[in-house]
């Protein structure tokens, strides 16, 4: 079970001849996106940075998605973009959140079937906190969930721990 041997009719079980590393890469690019994505925290775009600000609060998240009215991803808002827009003089409750967010195209996403290893490398890439995950459609992205540097943590600590 843990890989080092394998077995074979009227053979008996032998030596794979792989080591600790390359049994532990064989079971990293087995762990999909899919697996460990989370709900992700969406926002409509017209709304202002102050009610961004209090959603990052209530919901402790470090980022928003940003969608249209038709549900589409238009833009991202990290902790970093609300930070910023705070220490001008604008008033926050007028301010919409278009305004400051980052957009399309400049925008770093994922879909459910990607590996989590590549994900993983995209967020160290990119020095980003989290990745939307989103379906593809003919009118734009759709969000379907989130994938963090926790949830990314939570999927290695269980391989380490032989729950997966």
């Amino acid at each position: 079970m843990a890989g080092y041997l394998d077995a074979r009719p009227r053979v008996g079980y032998f030596y794979t001849g792989k080591t600790g590393a390359q049994l532990l890469t064989e079971n990293l690019n087995k762990i999909f996106v899919r697996d460990y994505q989370s709900m992700p925290v969406v926002v409509n775009e017209n709304i202002s940075v102050y009610d961004a600000i209090v959603t990052v609060f209530l919901e402790d998240v470090g980022t928003l998605y940003v969608v249209d009215e038709k549900s589409y991803l238009v833009g991202v808002l990290s902790r970093k973009d609300l930070l910023r827009a705070s220490i001008g003089k604008q008033e926050l409750s007028a301010l919409p959140v278009n305004i400051i967010m980052t957009r399309m195209p400049n925008i770093t996403f994922c879909s459910k079937d990607d590996l989590l290893i590549d994900v993983a490398k995209k967020l160290i890439d990119k020095q980003i906190d989290s990745l939307p995950v989103v379906r593809e459609t003919d009118q734009g992205l759709e969000v379907t969930g989130r994938i963090t540097k926790t949830n990314i943590t939570k999927a290695f600590v269980a391989l380490v721990d032989g729950d997966l």
